[in-house]
C-alpha cells in the first residue's frame, strides 16, 4: 500500500506540473500542489523505507526533475505555446501622429507634466518639458516620440 501511495503521489506531481505548464500557466496553484506532492512522496519514502532507500529515491527524483527541465528547454514544446507575432501598432491617436516638431498651440488644461493641448484645432495629449504649465499657456512642440508629444512654453 505504501508503494502504491508513493507512486500515485509521484504521478500526481507529474500530471500537476503538466497542467501548470500547458493548461493553467501562471496561476501557480497546480505547481505548488505538485511541489507538495513531490515533497510528500519523498518524505513518505524516508519514513517508510529508511534513510538509504530515501536518499536513492530523492536523488532519482532530483535527477528526473532536472532531466525534465532540460528536456523542456531543449525541445520545441514551449515554443509552440509562445507568441511569435511582433506588435507593431501604437497607442497614438491620429491627432498625435499628425503633430510635428515646431507646431504651436495652446494648453487647454493645466499641464501637470501631462495634460491636453489644442494644436492646429486638434485636442492632443501632451507632456510638458518645462514642468507645470497653466491652462491657456502658449506652447510649442519640441519632439514627438511614438504616442507622446513633448512640448515647452513658447
Amino acid at each position: 500500500m505504501d508503494i502504491l501511495l508513493i507512486t500515485l503521489l509521484f504521478l500526481f506531481c507529474a500530471v500537476l506540473m503538466a497542467v501548470e505548464l500547458f493548461i493553467l500557466p501562471g496561476t501557480s496553484i497546480a505547481g505548488i500542489v505538485a511541489g507538495c506532492c513531490l515533497v510528500g512522496a519523498n518524505w513518505l519514502v524516508f519514513d517508510r523505507f529508511g534513510l538509504t532507500v530515501g536518499l536513492w529515491v530523492l536523488a532519482a527524483s532530483l535527477v528526473a526533475c532536472c532531466l525534465m527541465g532540460w528536456w523542456m528547454l531543449r525541445s520545441k514544446t514551449l515554443e509552440r505555446y509562445s507568441l511569435h507575432k511582433s506588435i507593431d501598432s501604437t497607442a497614438a491617436t491620429p491627432e498625435q501622429l499628425s503633430v510635428k516638431p515646431g507646431d504651436e498651440g495652446v494648453a487647454t488644461t493645466r499641464l501637470a507634466l501631462i495634460g491636453n493641448a489644442d494644436i492646429h484645432g486638434k485636442t492632443v495629449e501632451v507632456k510638458s518639458a518645462d514642468g507645470f504649465l497653466d491652462e491657456g499657456t502658449p506652447i510649442v512642440v519640441v519632439r514627438v516620440e511614438e504616442a507622446q508629444v513633448i512640448v515647452k512654453k513658447r
